[in-house]
C-alpha cells in the first residue's frame, strides 16, 4: 500500500476521466486493486476494472461494492451498460449509507499507467529500469542486497514487470526512498513504450538478448528496437559489449544519440573490461579494469548466468559511483563527461558495497507449498522478507483452504531504513487483515513490538531458541507461512516441519497451470463455463493443492473418478459444484452427504441413487444435483438413444432430482482422420439431449468438449467444456504444444557413482551388460514410484546436468541405473547428490511417452503418491 493518498477526484483528473457519484469526491485512496480475491483494505482500495480476452474485471463490481470498496476505475462502454446496477446507495451498519464513486475512462489499463506515470513523477530520486531476456528479477534482487542498508531502494516485487505490474510497482514509491529499480518485460511490439512512459529511468540495465517471446517478432532486430525504447529519455546505459546487436541498434537511430553507454566485456574499448574469470570451491573471482584501475569481485557462485548478473550489477555501481548523478534532480545532463573524471562526488554519499558481492544470496523465485508434520501444509518463502513480498505470501496463504488454522512464521525485517515501531505497525495491520490465527516472530526487533500483534502469538530471539524450545507436535492439521531474511537461516525450520519422504520429488508450477487454464479460457466464449479433470488425483499432480488454485480462479465445476476424490476435496476446503464420473453403490451416502453431483449412466445406477435418497431421508422441499452421460458412439459407459424415452419418464417421476447437465464423450477429438466421427458423434448428441431436455421443465447446461476438442471445435462450445491433459501442459499436437507451459517436473538424485568393468552385468536378470569400462549413477526411483520398468535397458533417458544419460539394466522396485560414461568421458564432473532429471521442460512428458509408445496420461497418473510433491508459485 502506498503512504501517499489521492483524492477520487484528482485521480479523475489525472487519468482523464469523467467522475460520477455526488458524494465524497474527496474520499482519499491509498491502494490500487485488480484482482477481487485479494481485497484487504475495502475502505482505502480503487478497484481498477480490467478488461481482458479471458476475464473482464467489471464483473465483480456488485461483489466489491457490498465489501465496502467505494471507488472503480472503470470503462465507458461497460459503464453504459452496468451503470445503473452498480450506481446504487450501500447500507453499511458500520458507516451508514455511501454512494460509490466510478471514475469513467476509455481503457482501465491505459488509466492505470497514466495515473503511475504522474505518480512516479512526484519523485525526484533516480529509477533504474532493466529489461532483457534473462537476469532482470535477479540484477534487480541483487542490486537491491548489494545497496542495502546504505542505500533505502524501492523496487519490482517479485517479478512484476508486465503491462499492469510496471505501474502497481510504481505505485509503491514513496519520500522513503532515495533509488528505485524496476524491471519492464515485454512479449510483443508496442508494449515498451507505454512502459517507457511510466518509468522513466534515469539509468538502463539491459541483461540479455534472447530467444523469449521470439514468436511474437519478426527477428531479434525487432526485438532489441523494441526493448531499447525503454531508455529514450535515459542518461546512461548499461549493457554487454558481446551483444553486438544492441551496440547496432543505438548506432542505427538517433533517437540515442544523447544515451551515455557503459558497456561490459573483453575488449579494450569496454568501460569496464573483463580480464579474468576463475572458478572454484562454489566461487568466482572475476577482475576488470575501469578507467586504468584493476578490481576484483568474489561472487558465491559458479553458473555462466549468475556470472554474467553480477558483472551487470558491478557495471551498476562503477557507474553510480561515478556519475555525479544528483539525488535532487535525478538525472544526467547530456554535457556530462562519459566515462567521467576520476573523483567525481558519488551519490547516497559513497557507495563503497564491492566486498558485499562475497555476500550474495540466490534469489528465491517462488513460493513452494509442501505437506508438512502431522496434517499440516508448509509454505515457503524463507529467502527475502520485506513488505512488498509479505503481502504476495500471505495473499498465496488466503487461497489455501484445506486448513482453517493459519500461521505465520517470521522474521525480523532487516534494512529497511524505516523506524522500527512504525514498520511493524504497519505489518502487524496486514497480517491481520489476512486473518492469520497465530503468529510466531523471530528476531530480536520484532520481538520488541510483539504487543502490536492481536493474534495468538509467541517471540524468539533467534532460530536456535525456536528450534530448542517449540516443538513439533505444536503444529497440527494448520497451513503455515514460512516468511524471513536469509540470515535467520529459516530452511532449518523448513526441513523440521516438512514431512520426510525421499529424494524423488514431483514439482508443479502453479502459475504454468494457471497459464494453461487461460489459455483454453481464451479460446471460449464469454458465456461457456469450464469444468476441470482432477480426477486420478489431478493426473498425479495432486489432490487439493489443485483444486484449491482452480478455486481460487473460479473455475465453475471440478470432476472427479470416485467419490473418495469428491470427499478428500470436500474436507480440504473446496466448496465448488463436484461431479463424480465413476459413482459407485457404496458410495452414494457420501455422495449425498458431501454434496457431490453423480453421474448417472444407467438404470441401475439411477436406482441405486433413488435408494439412498430415500435411505438418507432428503427432504421433500430439496432437489439434488445429477449429470446425464450419453454413449453417442464411444460405446463405454452413457445411456444409449433406446434409452432415452424411459430415462424422461423415471426423471419426471422424481422431483427431487435435478439435472445438472448432459454430456457425451468424443471417441477421436484430436485426431483429424476421425473428424467425420466426431461430427456425427455431436449431431445425435444434440437431437439426443433435445429429448431429455424438451420433456423438462428447467435449463440444463449441455458438454461434448475436452481439451483437443476445445481447440479443434468451437462450434461445439455448447454451455461447459471438459478442460483435462492441456490444463496440465498437454497440447494435442506440437503447435499447440508451444503455447502451453510445461507443468510437472520430475527429479530425483544421484545417490551412489560405481565404476563396472567390461563384460560385467548390472541389475536384475543381468540384462544390463557393459560393452566397455562403465561407470553408472545409481538414483532412488522405480517402478513403485510410478517409473516404467520398459524404460529399462537403454529404452528411457534421463537429464544430468542438461546431459541425457541412458537407463542401464531393468528398472527396480525403488532404483534404477544410469549410464553416466559419456560424461565422464567428456570431461563433466558428477558426483553424487547431483539432480537428475526425469522428465520436465527440457524432457516433456509426452517425449517420455513416445519412448515408451504410450500417452502421457499414463505417464502422469503413474507417478505414486509416496513421490514427495512440492507446488510452487513464482
Amino acid at each position: 500500500m502506498s503512504p501517499f493518498r489521492y483524492k477520487a477526484e484528482t485521480i479523475a483528473e489525472i487519468v482523464g476521466g469523467e467522475l460520477f457519484g455526488s458524494r465524497d469526491r474527496d474520499h482519499e485512496i491509498r491502494e490500487l486493486l485488480i484482482d477481487s480475491r485479494r481485497l484487504v483494505h475495502p475502505g482505502e482500495s480503487m478497484f481498477i476494472a480490467l478488461k481482458s480476452e479471458r476475464n473482464d474485471g467489471h464483473r465483480y463490481i456488485p461483489e466489491l461494492t457490498k465489501r465496502g470498496v467505494r471507488c472503480f476505475l472503470v470503462g465507458s462502454g461497460q459503464w453504459a451498460v452496468g451503470s445503473k446496477q452498480w450506481a446504487v446507495d450501500i447500507q453499511d451498519p458500520a458507516s451508514g449509507i455511501w454512494h460509490p464513486l466510478f471514475i469513467v475512462v476509455p481503457d482501465t489499463l491505459a488509466a492505470l499507467q497514466k495515473l503511475a506515470a504522474f505518480h512516479r513523477n512526484q519523485f525526484q530520486y533516480p529509477v533504474v529500469g532493466i529489461t532483457g531476456s534473462n537476469g532482470k528479477t535477479i540484477v534487480k534482487e541483487w542490486l537491491y542486497q548489494l545497496l542495502s542498508p546504505g542505500v533505502d531502494v524501492i523496487r519490482s516485487p517479485k517479478s512484476f514487470n508486465s503491462q499492469i505490474g510496471v505501474p502497481l510497482s510504481i505505485w509503491n514509491m514513496d519520500k522513503r526512498h532515495n533509488l528505485a529499480i524496476i524491471e519492464a518485460g515485454i512479449s510483443e511490439p508496442r508494449e515498451m513504450e507505454r512502459l517507457e512512459e511510466v518509468i522513466k529511468p534515469d539509468i538502463g540495465i539491459f541483461t540479455t538478448v534472447g530467444p523469449a517471446h521470439d514468436a511474437h517478432f519478426s527477428g531479434w532486430q525487432e526485438k532489441v528496437d523494441e526493448k531499447l525504447k525503454l531508455f529514450r529519455q535515459a542518461a546512461v546505459l548499461i549493457y554487454r559489449s558481446d551483444y553486438l546487436i544492441i551496440t547496432q541498434r543505438l548506432d542505427a537511430s538517433e533517437e540515442y544519440i544523447h544515451l551515455k553507454r557503459f558497456t561490459w566485456g573483453p575488449r579494450e574499448e569496454d568501460n569496464l573490461r573483463i580480464t579474468r574469470i576463475r572458478k572454484g570451491n562454489g566461487t568466482t573471482s572475476i577482475s576488470g579494469i575501469c578507467e586504468d584501475i584493476e578490481d576484483e569481485i568474489t561472487i558465491p557462485f559458479t553458473d555462466d548466468a549468475s556470472i554474467e548478473n553480477a558483472i551487470h550489477c558491478w557495471a551498476f555501481l562503477l557507474v553510480q559511483g561515478r556519475i555525479p548523478l544528483n539525488p535532487l534532480k535525478g538525472s544526467c545532463t547530456a554535457s556530462q563527461k562519459f566515462p567521467p573524471e576520476r573523483g567525481s562526488k558519488p551519490p547516497f554519499g559513497g557507495l563503497g558495497v564491492e566486498s558485499h558481492f562475497a555476500n550474495l544470496a540466490p534469489v528465491a523465485m517462488r513460493l513452494e507449498l509442501k505437506e508438512a508434520v502431522n496434517n499440516c501444509s508448509l509454505i515457503n518463502d524463507s529467502y527475502t522478507n520485506d513488505i512488498h513480498s509479505l503481502g504476495i505470501a500471505l495473499d498465496f496463504l488466503a487461497q489455501q483452504k484445506q486448513h482453517q488454522k493459519r500461521t505465520i512464521i517470521l522474521s525480523d525485517f532487516l534494512q529497511t531504513g524505516r523506524s522500527p515501531e512504525e514498520l511493524y505497525h504497519e505489518v502487524a495491520g496486514i497480517i491481520a487483515s489476512h486473518r492469520i490465527d497465530r503468529i510466531i516472530g523471530i528476531g530480536k526487533e520484532i520481538s520488541e513490538f510483539q504487543k502490536l500483534f492481536p493474534m495468538q502469538k509467541v517471540f524468539y530471539p533467534d532460530t536456535d531458541a525456536f528450534l530448542a524450545h517449540m516443538p513439533l507436535s505444536s503444529f497440527r492439521d494448520e497451513t503455515i507461512l514460512l516468511k524471513g531474511a536469509r540470515v535467520f537461516g529459516f530452511e532449518r525450520i523448513s526441513q523440521a516441519l516438512q514431512q520426510k519422504a525421499h529424494e524423488t520429488v514431483l514439482e508443479i508450477n502453479l502459475d504454468a497451470l494457471v497459464y494453461n487454464l487461460n489459455f483454453f479460457r481464451a479460446k471460449l466464449k464469454p458465456e461457456v463455463r469450464t469444468m476441470a479433470m482432477v480426477k486420478a488425483f489431478s493426473y498425479g499432480s495432486g489432490s487439493f493443492e489443485i483444486a484449491n488454485l482452480l478455486q481460487f480462479h473460479q473455475v465453475d465445476y471440478l470432476a472427479v473418478a470416485y467419490a473418495d476424490e469428491g470427499v478428500e476435496l470436500r474436507k480440504a476446503g473446496i466448496t465448488m459444484p463436484i461431479m463424480v464420473m465413476s459413482a459407485e453403490e457404496q458410495s452414494m451416502d457420501n455422495l449425498l452427504t458431501w454434496n457431490l453431483e453423480p453421474e448417472i449412466y444407467s438404470f441401475r445406477i439411477l436406482g441405486v441413487f433413488e435408494e439412498a435418497m430415500k435411505r438418507n431421508e432428503i427432504s421433500p422441499k430439496e432437489t439434488v444435483r445429477i449429470h446425464i452421460k450419453l454413449d453417442t458412439g464411444m460405446h463405454r459407459l452413457g445411456f444409449c438413444d433406446a434409452d432415452l424415452g424411459r430415462l424422461t419418464e423415471r426423471l419426471n417421476r422424481n422431483p427431487q432430482i435435478r439435472v445438472r447437465s448432459i454430456f457425451s464423450h468424443l471417441a477421436a477429438s484430436e485426431d483429424p482422420s476421425h473428424d467425420v466421427f466426431t461430427h456425427l458423434q455431436f449431431e445425435r448428441f444434440l437431437e439426443m439431449s433435445g429429448r431429455i431436455t424438451g420433456m423438462l421443465d428447467y435449463p440444463v447446461m449441455l458438454h461434448i468438449l475436452n481439451s483437443a476438442g476445445i481447440s479443434r471445435f468451437p462450434e461445439m462450445q455448447l454451455n461447459m467444456v471438459r478442460l483435462g491433459i492441456g490444463l496440465y501442459g498437454i497440447g494435442y499436437n506440437q503447435e499447440e504444444q508451444n503455447n502451453l507451459r510445461n507443468v510437472s517436473r520430475l527429479r530425483t538424485v544421484i545417490t551412489q557413482i560405481k565404476q563396472v568393468r567390461k563384460g560385467e552385468t548390472v541389475g536384475y536378470n543381468r540384462k544390463g551388460v557393459a560393452e566397455r569400462d562403465t561407470v553408472i549413477a545409481l538414483v532412488p526411483i522405480g517402478y513403485a514410484d510410478g517409473l516404467n520398468r520398459r524404460l529399462g535397458n537403454g529404452i528411457g533417458k534421463m537429464h544430468i546436468q542438461g546431459q541425457p544419460v541412458p537407463l542401464m539394466g531393468n528398472v527396480c522396485m525403488d532404483l534404477c541405473m544410469l549410464d553416466i560414461t559419456s560424461l565422464v568421458q567428456a570431461g563433466m564432473k558428477v558426483e553424487e547428490g547431483d539432480e537428475v532429471v526425469v522428465f520436465g521442460d527440457a524432457l516433456p512428458v509426452y517425449s517420455l511417452a513416445e519412448m515408451l509408445q504410450t500417452i502421457p496420461y499414463e505417464i502422469m497418473a503413474s507417478i505414486s503418491r509416496r513421490v514427495k510433491r512440492i507446488y510452487f508459485y513464482e
